[in-house]
């Protein structure tokens, strides 16, 4: 059988093209981390086959950067000799350089541990001037060089002992050290993509593409696309750019075609998102394959006049399809949804060779049913992203991975032109539906009042640049720029950032970048920007939004909700909204509540459907882990455990109760737990199947309160 796999590797533009300085850090960082890694985990398999989709924004970003074309603020704050840094720039760094996976990126350095928690866990903007004053000059230049120490993968430490050297030492780095670190980064910048290149030319990875400064294609089209598979959406005024659709295309090949010296023939159009009139336009460009999600696919089916009422069979998924529209014709891999999504959410959370086997032995039971020569697997999903979760940057788990794929007898990796150079697709498509890789719409980019605003924005200015060329007024020396900045502010990724899908203490940030971008198409022409461009569309929010307990609760242990005041004054925290950069659809669980009275701990969990097992970890102030175990009777057995090292367990008690009916609710005994009046507490849950990871609240960090002394709801009452 034919694995393809698919990795995504996108950035949008962070550079304010009048300044040269990239807003935010994450092409450097994620070059010394997921680009390097992923492409030196490749060099250890040479008869791995695996496919690259780069955006050329990034492509872009990676030559500037490694040139010296480009810098980026947290490497300039980085720079600045610790006791010259200025009130501003410490507040900066306060801010930007604690931006990491707490659990393993921060933690695994007790220094950089320490000064996290010296700041707080989140930001407060309020006082952030005041924390400034609580780190010396030192304990900056600690904090300079650990926050860029921590990013390097374990491709960079095994290339340059340095990295070693230095997390050996963990404290008292010198201005040397940390700027010879720094120079080892552009160093690294400026050498993946002739790795990338070297593997592309001896046929062992493929390099795909994707529109330019990955814009959401259909939307680019016209936004009133989005109603086919959001009839009831609230919609901004109507935008629609045909000529950007067919200019991001081109660019993204010219790019192509500049860096690895041939166009691309597969696209993974951004985020997945297609409709059938993109069909020409992708043809036109040059491309002779296309990927999206299989949710697309199966309601395409649906739409087909030849399929629709066929029952179709899940495996239809497994080969390539021919897609047609419009007397244009592409060939077309629809990605299994749920193993890709295993990778990007769940291997992280379970032993790496766990995870790789689960994974072996789900495409070898596929393999089974399928029986074809033909048939094909296509894993694809975020390149960069899912690694940050994996204490060792994912290296365990992709070995696993790689050498089963590579030793397998059944098996094949295979590169996506190899694959239908060698099998044209029999099935044939003949309707497409409109929408994304996230629930085959389009709900992430627009319909909120704040997504809304920004297409509101992006059209007037793109309605300014027509006007002028109706007019004759645009310059043509700075025609080229100002488009430029059009196309960087179309990207897909400042939607994400807008409204309730998505939320970091960053939002404010990636705001003022995108209206930066549509700022700067006004001031390269020579005009003022309108007024209304130097307001945020959104408002900040906490990066883990949660309340804390208000009062003693009391709830019935039945798992129903017998009473509404039973839950009045617990803690929530609303697990629809997500931290990561990454979407997971079909999540278990919407909402979490959390409290005590004066001798128990309780949780409810609001579930779609109802695991094996739920754990609650407890990191303070004593090591404890609660596991919920569903029985064969359809009882809950609780059993808390301890442990000095969060590693070794050992039995407490199993005075616990657990009951799952409208929702899941579960009492311990504090005394289990160890607590005393006073303690900090701090717990995250996670829910398995057959012992692997489904789910994990919140997504990152912990959920942090107090218990109180007895006069907890005396004091509340004056609150």
């Amino acid at each position: 059988m034919n694995i393809i796999l698919l990795w995504h590797m996108h950035q949008p533009d962070y550079v304010d093209r009048l300044s040269g300085r990239a807003r935010m850090p994450w092409v450097r960082l994620h070059s010394v981390h997921s680009y390097f890694d992923m492409i030196e985990m490749v060099d250890r398999f040479p008869s791995l086959r695996v496919a690259f989709n780069f955006t050329p924004v990034l492509l872009e970003q990676l030559v500037e950067l490694g040139e010296g074309k480009v810098i980026d603020d947290c490497e300039a704050w980085s720079r600045i000799r610790a006791e010259d840094l200025t009130q501003g720039q410490k507040e900066k760094i306060l801010e930007h350089f604690f931006r990491a996976n707490f659990d393993t990126l921060i933690r695994p350095f007790p220094r950089y541990w320490e000064l996290l928690n010296r700041r707080g866990r989140i930001v407060n903007f309020n006082n952030l001037a005041e924390l400034t004053g609580l780190f010396s000059a030192q304990d900056y230049r600690d904090l300079q060089t650990l926050y860029n120490l921590a990013w390097c993968g374990f491709a960079a430490c095994r290339a340059y002992p340095f990295l070693q050297e230095l997390r050996a030492q963990g404290r008292g780095f010198t201005e040397e050290q940390k700027n010879r670190l720094l120079d080892l980064h552009r160093q690294i910048v400026r050498s993946v993509l002739s790795r990338y290149r070297s593997a592309a030319e001896r046929g062992q990875i493929e390099i795909t593409t994707s529109p330019y400064c990955h814009p959401i294609l259909p939307l680019l089209l016209d936004t009133n696309l989005a109603r086919r598979s959001m009839p009831h959406v609230n919609l901004p005024p109507q935008f629609s750019a045909p000529e950007d659709v067919r200019s991001q295309l081109a660019l993204a090949q010219e790019k192509m075609r500049e860096l690895f010296g041939a166009p691309a023939r597969g696209i993974w159009p951004s985020e997945g998102s297609v409709a059938p009139e993109l069909i020409p336009f992708f043809r036109e460009a040059g491309f002779d394959y296309f990927f999206t999600d299989e949710a697309i696919l199966f309601r395409s089916l649906e739409l087909d006049p030849y399929w629709r009422g066929k029952g179709v069979d899940h495996m239809v998924l497994f080969q390539g399809w021919a897609v047609s529209w419009g007397g244009a014709a592409l060939s077309a891999l629809f990605r299994e949804r749920p193993l890709s999504d295993f990778i990007g959410f769940r291997a992280s959370q379970n032993p790496p060779d766990q995870a790789a086997n689960y994974l072996l032995h789900h495409f070898e039971h596929i393999c089974d049913v399928a029986g074809s020569p033909e048939a094909a697997l296509l894993i694809a999903l975020d390149g960069e992203n899912a690694w940050e979760a994996f204490p060792d940057g994912g290296e365990r788990f992709l070995s696993s991975l790689y050498g089963g794929l590579t030793t397998h007898s059944r098996l094949r990796t295979t590169r996506p032109t190899d694959y239908f150079d060698h099998f044209a697709p029999k099935a044939e498509l003949r309707a497409l539906h409109t929408g994304s890789w996230i629930n085959a719409d389009f709900d992430i980019w627009i319909g909120d009042a704040e997504e809304n605003r920004a297409w509101e924005w992006l059209g007037r200015t793109r309605q300014f640049l027509r006007r002028l060329g109706e007019e004759g007024a645009l310059p043509a020396d700075r025609t080229a720029a100002a488009m430029r900045s059009l196309y960087a502010a179309e990207g897909s990724d400042w939607f994400w950032w807008y409204g309730p899908d998505f939320s970091t203490d960053a939002d404010l940030l990636f705001d003022e970048i995108f209206r930066t971008h549509l700022q700067n198409v006004y001031r390269v022409l020579g005009f003022s920007p309108p007024p209304y461009l130097e307001f945020p569309i959104c408002a900040p929010a906490a990066p883990t939004p949660y309340t804390a307990p208000r009062l003693y609760i009391h709830p019935q242990l039945t798992g129903r909700l017998d009473n509404f005041f039973d839950w009045v004054g617990a803690g929530t925290v609303d697990v629809g909204v997500q931290q990561s950069a990454m979407f997971q659809m079909n999540r278990l669980a919407q909402k979490l509540y959390f409290g005590f009275d004066e001798e128990r701990f309780y949780l409810r969990l609001d579930l779609t459907a109802c695991p094996e097992e739920i754990e609650v970890e407890f990191l303070a102030p004593q090591i404890r882990r609660v596991t919920a175990a569903l029985q064969p009777s359809g009882s809950w057995k609780v059993r808390t455990e301890r442990s000095e090292d969060a590693v070794r367990f050992t039995p407490v008690d199993e005075r616990g109760i657990a009951a799952w009916r409208d929702f899941f609710v579960l009492m311990v005994p504090t005394a289990s737990l160890g607590w005393k009046a006073n303690d900090s507490v701090s717990f995250f849950v996670r829910l398995l199947r057959e012992r692997l990871v489904l789910e994990r609240y919140p997504e990152r960090g912990t959920i942090d309160f107090t218990f109180p002394s007895k006069d907890f709801e005396a004091r509340q009452w004056f609150v």
